[in-house]
């Protein structure tokens, strides 16, 4: 979602009405950033959210969608 994490009511209603599973994915530990970056308006329509873990966040995302 980008920038639009921040911003996006709309992105957050897109994910309400999808019927899959969605997670949040950060490559950055955005809690380590700017405040503004600390609050998600999507995190509360995702399954989950990882953030941190460089691109390996992608494929941390991929196995626990794959696991449920």
């Amino acid at each position: 979602a980008g920038a639009y994490t921040h911003t996006s009511i709309a992105l957050q209603d897109c994910i309400r009405s999808l019927k899959s599973p969605v997670i949040e994915v950060h490559i950055s530990n955005v809690h380590k950033r700017e405040e503004f970056r600390h609050k998600s308006m999507i995190s509360c329509a995702c399954l989950g959210v990882i953030c941190g873990f460089g691109m390996d966040s992608y494929r941390l995302a991929l196995e626990a969608i794959k696991a449920l």
